[in-house]
């Protein structure tokens, strides 16, 4: 017979597990949003703030819009030249867009979002990612992500600042709860595992001729669509990446008579 705990998981409310949670912005253009950017975070409760770019920023700028408050976030900055290096050893990541359309795929709202972070960043590292200011996150970027968030705004005028997009996410995690069974949240792989995953699942594709080599990307992108969903652990990227590696073995050492690819 079944312990009562077993049968009847203890509810809890929980919240978001904030050192867990960093903001990553991605090429901003004004120093300026950096300092405002460490300062909602800051008020929020999230205190982790990394910036990708390949250029060096006023410092004076960023910490007159941080104020003296957030100084010791912006003394924390780490800078990264590369998104994938940056993102590489977070296991869930936020992306947002403030553009819709089928390449973007399916989007949820910042308080959807939030209820997911709550369990998910209990044993994982999340990272919340941000565009530049003028274009935003391209859909290059955007690959890197488990989810996407579009921020609802107004027909008439959907341009937001930086900070605000900041604000308006770190707020809504800081403030989620949800009443959830207490158990176990297995640690999801990491970025640079996945992108690990997905670089052997490419070569493969490319050897079978599956992938459109005029546009590679394609089928890649929904590949990567389906494991973001799945949230696949370490073992299980490995596993993957051994078929992938013992058949590209075997397509190299023998003859298969591959039919010719559907159109």
């Amino acid at each position: 017979m079944l312990a009562t705990s077993e049968r009847f998981p203890r509810i809890m409310n929980l919240k978001a597990t904030l050192e867990h949670i960093a903001v990553v912005l991605n090429h901003p253009k004004y120093a300026g949003n950096i300092g405002s950017a460490a300062r909602c975070a800051k008020n929020m409760g999230i205190e982790r703030l990394i910036v990708v770019s390949d250029r060096e920023y006023r410092q004076e700028e960023i910490r007159q819009m941080s104020t003296h408050l957030a100084a010791d976030v912006v003394d924390s900055i780490v800078y990264f030249r590369d998104l994938g290096e940056a993102l590489s050893g977070f296991n869930y990541i936020v992306g947002t867009t403030a553009r819709l359309g089928l390449a973007r795929g399916p989007v949820v709202s910042p308080r959807e979002m939030a209820e997911q972070v709550i369990e998910i960043s209990r044993d994982n590292e999340v990272a919340l990612l941000f565009g530049p200011e003028d274009t935003g996150l391209t859909n290059d970027d955007l690959r890197y992500c488990h989810t996407v968030v579009s921020i609802p705004t107004s027909e008439r005028f959907r341009s937001l600042n930086l900070s605000h997009a900041v604000m308006i996410l770190c707020y809504e995690i800081s403030v989620a709860e949800t009443g959830i069974p207490v158990r176990f949240t297995p640690k999801m792989a990491s970025s640079r595992e996945l992108e690990g995953m997905y670089g052997h699942i490419g070569a493969l594709l490319q050897k079978i001729g599956f992938l459109n080599p005029e546009n590679p990307e394609y089928w890649m992108m929904h590949i990567r669509r389906l494991f973001s969903r799945i949230r696949l652990q370490a073992k299980e990227v490995r596993i993957i990446r051994g078929i992938c590696r013992q058949l590209c073995w075997y397509l190299h050492h023998k003859t298969l008579d591959i039919p010719d690819r559907e159109p």
